[in-house]
């Protein structure tokens, strides 16, 4: 007598189904919020620098000034990658998309650390520290030596937004550039159970390590459903090329049923609030490059797409006009939102670590039964 077990509550993509607890971020779709820690993005962006919010990640409170400046001495004395590891980057085609290098330097990061295997909590934040530092070094050296420029010396009076540009441009930028990088890494933290941060803890929560886990993370982002958006949102607008040409291309767009890169979310049914920080950000920089044509295509998509399917702009939409505004090249965007996001990954990693149980998930069989086996000469 056969029995059949009761299918499990299922939601395509997981939609719907709650994966874990946390304290670290809420995502209020419905009424668009996004709450650090217990604090709104809008009460955090502009106010606090970008290892605030770290410290807030994995502290669960913001630092005094001496806890600050202790943890900005902590993360510059992270930053030298080791002799191994810069290498193997030397080695890999300039061709690589950074990426691809980003996930493979990460990788190879856990080969020269003779702990990597430690998996407990105090262990895990110390490397997470390390690699909130050493993730923009590794974007940075590759895209200098696919360049077949000299690597420079991480400079230690620099925060982390500051020595990353300073890492790729060779020179120390403008207080205005240092600002607006330091509020994209700000906003782009952390958000909930996204697709790469579920899978940073799935990783850790077999106990393997934060390397293997940070790489899941590297290797979720980089689809172009996920972090490879903004990427597509400047080859949309250069695709359109002016302002002109935009209803056209829409309507066009809409007819064939493409998805407009940047619009809309899955999560968010309203206005992603991260978006309008960036918006700010993006005419600013339009305003003081002379290049006003990118931030205006973007707002008459952004109208066009709310006119007709209600849909409004998401975090995407306007970061890639800020990169590109501020001559920050097109395959380092998911990159820099892979930089950011490392302050989040390793907080939800931590927190998995703290309280840890194996993630794993059921699925409802919808295949055949019964089937036997044919003899092979008679298939």
């Amino acid at each position: 007598m056969s029995t059949t077990t009761a299918p499990v509550k299922s939601g395509k993509g997981l939609e719907g189904i709650v994966a874990a607890e946390t304290r670290l971020s809420d995502v209020k779709g419905d009424i668009g919020e996004l709450i650090y820690a217990g604090y709104n993005i809008n009460e955090l962006a502009g106010n606090v620098s970008y290892e605030e919010v770290v410290f807030l990640l994995h502290e669960n409170r913001l630092p005094n000034t001496s806890e600050l400046n202790a943890l900005k001495q902590e993360l510059a004395s992270y930053r030298e990658l080791p002799a191994g590891v810069v290498k193997i980057l030397r080695e890999l085609p300039a061709s690589t998309p950074p990426m691809h290098a980003l996930r493979t330097g990460i990788s190879a990061l856990g080969c020269f650390d003779s702990t990597a295997d430690d998996s407990s909590v105090e262990s895990a934040k110390k490397k997470s520290l390390q690699l909130i530092a050493q993730i923009p070094v590794v974007t940075a050296y590759f895209h200098r030596l696919r360049q077949g420029k000299e690597l420079l010396a991480s400079r230690s009076d620099l925060g982390e937004a500051a020595n990353f540009l300073y890492l790729i441009d060779g020179v120390a930028p403008s207080a205005q550039k240092e600002k607006t990088l330091d509020l994209c890494y700000v906003l782009h933290a952390d958000h909930g159970m996204n697709a790469s941060t579920f899978s940073a803890r799935v990783t850790i929560a077999t106990l393997s390590d934060v390397y293997s886990a940070v790489t899941t993370a590297i290797g979720t982002l980089k689809g172009p459903l996920h972090g490879g958006a903004n990427e597509g949102v400047i080859k949309m607008l250069k695709e359109i090329g002016s302002v002109d040409n935009v209803d056209a291309w829409v309507a066009d767009a809409m007819a064939q049923k493409k998805k407009i890169m940047g619009i809309g979310h899955r999560v968010y049914k309203t206005l992603d609030p991260r978006a309008p920080h960036l918006k700010k950000m993006a005419n600013e920089l339009s305003t003081q490059l002379g290049e006003p044509k990118w931030i205006q295509m973007s707002d008459r998509i952004a109208e066009i797409m709310f006119k007709e399917k209600g849909l409004n702009a998401n975090v995407d939409f306007y970061s890639a006009t800020v990169y590109y505004s501020m001559g920050i090249p097109l395959d380092l965007f998911t990159p820099i939102f892979a930089i950011a996001r490392t302050a989040g990954w390793t907080a939800h990693i931590v927190e998995q670590l703290a309280d840890n149980r194996l993630i794993r998930p059921q699925s409802n069989y919808t295949g055949p039964v019964g089937l036997v086996v044919t003899p092979i000469a008679q298939r």
